[in-house]
């Protein structure tokens, strides 16, 4: 008879291995449930597919988020925690900042199909962290504001309505490909597609500066100088 070394695998065996790195774990179960909500939205999705993938028992995930809602709100904050970073970085001036959304945007496409579902599951009521991200995004007018003070955009413009053009502008094509499919006979992640639609952007972005054609400010001088 073979003999047995080391003790038999038990039911929590995983939760045993895992609980020694427990930020890796969150950080497993997190990817995993990025995937399974861009996927299925949030009604549509599963713990026990998230679990499975991020290779960990319920119990382990009920442990750390408490719930699906407490997930799904843990994966929201990461999204808009990564948004708020690359706002951080992004050009003043509009003709720079809408190819570098768009840019993004094609890097991030799990937070366009999170916010696709949740239009589709009920986008006209209260969304989940609805106080977190509406200061999110009256920082994002006040950011526009700013941009209008120091010369970057036209300021009789409604700063709401800028902002809004501009999430437009970089996600409506990546969210609806079909759309796009249909008008220009390519789809959005065709490299020519991508070529065009920047060279769209920064026209567009230039439309919405100052119409003095007033200097831009010292950054995009700089900016310029060092790109060339």
């Amino acid at each position: 008879m073979f003999e047995m070394k080391g003790p038999a695998p038990t039911g929590n065996s995983q939760w045993k291995g895992s609980a020694r790195d427990p930020q890796r774990t969150r950080e497993q179960i997190l990817s995993a449930a990025l995937k399974e909500f861009s996927a299925k939205g949030f009604a549509g999705a599963r713990v026990d597919v998230i679990a499975r993938r991020a290779a960990i028992n319920k119990r382990m995930l009920y442990h750390y988020f408490g719930d699906k809602a407490g997930l799904f709100r843990e994966v929201l904050r990461r999204k808009m925690a990564d948004r708020a970073a690359w706002a951080a970085s992004s050009p003043d001036d509009p003709a720079e900042s809408l190819p570098y959304w768009f840019e993004l945007a094609l890097q991030d496409m799990d937070w366009i199909r999170l916010q696709q579902w949740e239009a589709l599951q009920g986008g006209k009521g209260k969304v989940m962290d609805e106080e977190a991200r509406r200061q999110a995004a009256a920082a994002g007018v006040e950011n526009i504001r700013s941009r209008q003070k120091r010369g970057y955009i036209a300021p009789e413009l409604d700063p709401r309505h800028v902002l809004l053009a501009m999430v437009s502008l970089t996600t409506y094509a990546l969210a609806f490909p079909q759309v796009v499919r249909l008008i220009t006979g390519l789809c959005p992640d065709d490299p020519r597609f991508r070529v065009e639609r920047t060279a769209f952007l920064h026209w567009m972005g230039r439309a919405l500066r100052p119409r003095n054609g007033e200097r831009m400010g010292e950054e995009i001088a700089r900016h310029r100088r060092i790109k060339d």
